[in-house]
């Protein structure tokens, strides 16, 4: 665990280097996240439009003693307008994995998007190996759903993923 605080806050234009770096190479990202090569300079695109915080579409710095360490993320999703929710996810960088800083972030994350959207419903996905991940969701209140099979491709292999979600309306922790 850490014994620094954790905080959210906007993404900053110096967070930016290290944010590329967390979304680009595969060391970095990890066994459940590195799915090849991408535009590398989407986001900063993205921050100069929006903060990276637009309509669809959200993203929050997560920070440990005022460091840098990964963000949280958020996607609308919903076939109808009247009834949108969000799918939610953490990225950390690999020395910040393991201390319970991604738990306290998704925390803090969940009781931010339930206080400042009238949203019902989060969704959160991993892949079916990723204990850690599942764990961690459960011990903030989601229900896993069921699997999804041969959900998404990584590493040369279709992979079954978990589904998770948080009702406004459940009990967290």
């Amino acid at each position: 665990m850490t014994d620094r605080p954790v905080t959210l806050r906007p993404i900053a234009e110096g967070d930016l280097p290290i944010l590329e770096v967390l979304l680009s190479d595969p060391e970095a990202l990890g066994e459940f996240q590195w799915y090849g090569w991408r535009d590398p300079g989407r986001m900063r695109r993205r921050w100069a439009e929006h903060g990276l915080l637009g309509e669809a579409q959200w993203m929050l710095a997560v920070a440990s003693g005022g460091e840098f360490c990964g963000f949280v993320a958020a996607e609308r999703k919903g076939l109808l307008p009247t009834a949108p929710y969000w799918n939610v996810g953490v990225q950390l960088r690999p020395e910040a994995r393991g201390r319970g800083i991604g738990t306290e972030a998704q925390r803090q994350f969940v009781a931010y998007l339930f206080a400042h959207t009238p949203v019902m419903r989060l969704e959160a996905d991993t892949e079916d190996t990723n204990l850690a991940e599942q764990r961690v969701l459960e011990k903030l209140g989601f229900t896993r759903e069921g699997v999804q099979r041969a959900l998404t491709f990584r590493d040369g292999a279709w992979r079954d993923v978990v589904r998770y979600s948080l009702l406004r309306t459940d009990l967290r922790s």
